[in-house]
């Protein structure tokens, strides 16, 4: 399928050093990371009146949901001396207020101060309004919690617009969790999602694993938007033994694959499940591999399966990007993209323009 007319086809593919670089890291946490959303829960894992803390990119996160409100997100931290109200756990817990271990100070689910201890004895004028926990946008979408670091993130709605087009409403269909998985990759963020954009190597890598369900390369069929794209393929009718939900969009027919900033994949299958595959970056040189598997509650008890089958693919990816990581890091100077590398391209256009890698195109006269 030639792309020849799209600029991003012709680009060459980022050079070495901003995949090995302290100094770029740095900058994409600046510049890359704030500029938009990031999935930070599966929604049915943090039921009303419960808590749960974890880490994105080293900012402390506090997720909670108020009974009969939105979840919402903050900063874990209390604004009177900075102690974390919660620690990282795997697991949200069930919690009517939030007590900072430190000096007492108790909050709502929904970040408002209820109260300090020994109030009265402030040296100045205090009032609980002017100390609420400090609040991150945030967004339910796909059953699933985003958070927005940045004081001014692209709309969620833009940076999944490939997905938002080709799944419609059928985004929204309630999911459970199914099941998940999470490691560590001895690589660079760009490394593991460049991998999971190169439907070049799925024949070749994973014969047996991920190639038979994607199926033959000629039928192949590539979308491009303005942030994410797409790989779809054509899929056999479910087993009798797995429940099939078909839709009226695409997604009733083909096997989806899309690749969207900032290093996030979203899978999406006829039956109606769906797995968000991401690559948060850790130390230089080193990513984390979260997978969750999201899908109807019938389906649970086919959820250590499918993921045991995303897991196999997965680990025979593992070898080799941690290995193209050492051969980054020897002074590759990357060869030349073929045609099913066309989604590499599209998203380091992208990356390229945001992390301002070269001049903007001149205004017209």
């Amino acid at each position: 399928m030639a792309d020849s007319g799209t600029p991003f086809s012709r680009r060459p593919f980022l050079e070495a050093e901003l995949y090995r670089s302290t100094a770029v890291a740095g900058r994409e946490r600046q510049l890359y990371a704030p500029r938009f959303w990031h999935p930070v829960a599966p929604l049915a894992s943090l039921p009303e009146g419960s808590a749960l803390a974890l880490e994105l990119l080293d900012l402390p996160l506090l997720l909670c949901h108020p009974p009969g409100g939105p979840p919402r997100a903050f900063i874990n931290r209390c604004p009177h001396r900075g102690v974390a109200l919660l620690p990282p756990a795997a697991a949200a817990q069930t919690c009517r207020r939030l007590v900072c271990p430190y000096h007492g100070w108790t909050y709502d689910l929904d970040g408002r101060l209820r109260a300090a201890a020994r109030e009265g004895e402030f040296t100045g004028a205090f009032s609980r309004h002017d100390w609420p926990l400090i609040a991150l946008a945030s967004a339910v979408r796909g059953s699933m919690l985003w958070v927005a670091i940045g004081p001014d993130p692209l709309p969620l709605e833009q940076q999944l617009d490939l997905v938002e087009q080709e799944l419609g409403g059928s985004l929204e269909r309630p999911r459970v969790l199914l099941a998940s998985l999470e490691s560590e990759l001895a690589c660079n963020w760009k490394i593991a999602h460049d991998n999971t954009l190169d439907d070049y190597h799925v024949a070749i890598a994973h014969p047996t694993t991920l190639h038979r369900q994607q199926g033959p390369v000629r039928l192949y069929r590539h979308r491009f938007a303005e942030n994410a794209n797409l790989l779809a393929t054509p899929v056999s009718s479910p087993g009798r033994s797995e429940p099939a939900r078909a839709t009226a969009t695409a997604a009733a027919t083909e096997f989806l694959t899309f690749g969207a900033p900032p290093w996030i994949h979203l899978l999406a299958w006829p039956d109606g499940r769906l797995a968000l595959i991401s690559f948060p970056p850790l130390a230089q040189g080193r990513c984390r591999l979260q997978v969750w598997l999201l899908g109807d509650p019938s389906q649970r008890p086919y959820g250590q399966r499918w993921i045991e089958e995303l897991r196999a693919f997965l680990e025979e990816d593992r070898a080799l990007v941690e290995s193209a990581q050492r051969g980054y890091a020897s002074g590759l100077t990357p060869g030349p993209a073929h045609r099913l590398e066309r989604r590499i391209l599209h998203h380091q256009a992208l990356y390229a323009r945001i992390m301002e890698l070269e001049p903007p195109p001149p205004a017209p006269a």
